[in-house]
């Protein structure tokens, strides 16, 4: 058999094994990074191209290897839920910036921190002035997350006496490309019927509609596909998307 044929069969196998070690380690994996989980993403893909292009007979030692490392984690990541000591051994402790107003220059040394890498993370907090930031602390994963001052933060509903009629859940979507999600229906606890006599409401039918998600006030958000947004049906209810009629 060839060796570019090899090759290619096993890029597919690590990018099979690749998944499934990345599954098992779950989505901590692949968004922030801890330090050793940093060292798990670098060996697992200096690994995987170890499997896809070695050719002497052994690249079967690379799965051996990759294994170890994944189960290692896992035991890791064990050991950090259960003890706090040992949490704090692997990921250390987040790291103060600024405490009341103050930037601790100390800190920053340690972290090798500079004040043009730590404002550019200020302002993706929307912390444009340093005068507005009461306590910066930057995490184990390097981000920095920040606290303004009290006259600098947002008002609540509650600070405003308002009361909230009804809790508050994450939208669904309960159609997309045309087509009726009835599992997302029984999240909310309506069915196919409900949202058609809905459509059936606007002069829609749900081959027209490109997206509906519905909030927790049963509201419906709806675009038409393209090709339909300069009918009358689209023209009539796109200053409304959100006034869909409770049940």
């Amino acid at each position: 058999m060839p060796e570019w044929v090899l090759v290619v069969a096993r890029t597919w196998m690590s990018m099979v094994v690749l998944f499934i070690m990345t599954k098992l380690l779950g989505k901590r994996q692949v968004s922030q990074l801890s330090l050793f989980e940093y060292m798990t993403g670098l060996t697992i893909g200096s690994l995987v191209v170890y499997i896809s292009l070695n050719t002497d007979g052994l690249w079967y030692l690379g799965v051996v290897s990759m294994s170890v490392w994944v189960l290692t984690s896992l035991g890791l990541e064990w050991l950090q839920l259960k003890s706090k000591r040992f949490r704090d051994l692997i990921d250390s402790g987040g790291t103060i910036l600024i405490q009341q107003g103050r930037i601790m220059e100390h800190h920053m040394r340690k972290e090798r921190l500079t004040i043009d890498e730590m404002m550019i993370q200020l302002r993706n907090k929307n912390a444009f002035r340093l005068a507005d930031v009461e306590f910066a602390i930057m995490e184990p994963s390097g981000e920095i997350n920040v606290m303004l001052k009290k006259q600098k933060q947002p008002l609540t509903l509650e600070q405003l006496g308002i009361k909230v009629e009804h809790s508050e859940r994450a939208p669904v979507i309960v159609l997309m490309d045309g087509t009726i999600l009835e599992d997302e229906l029984k999240i909310i606890g309506k069915d196919k019927g409900w949202l058609s006599k809905e459509l059936e409401k606007r002069g829609l039918k749900e081959q027209d509609v490109f997206l509906v998600q519905v909030d927790a006030a049963f509201q419906l958000y709806i675009d038409l596909f393209n090709q339909r947004k300069n009918t009358a049906a689209y023209t009539s209810y796109e200053n409304q998307f959100w006034r869909g009629l409770k049940p």
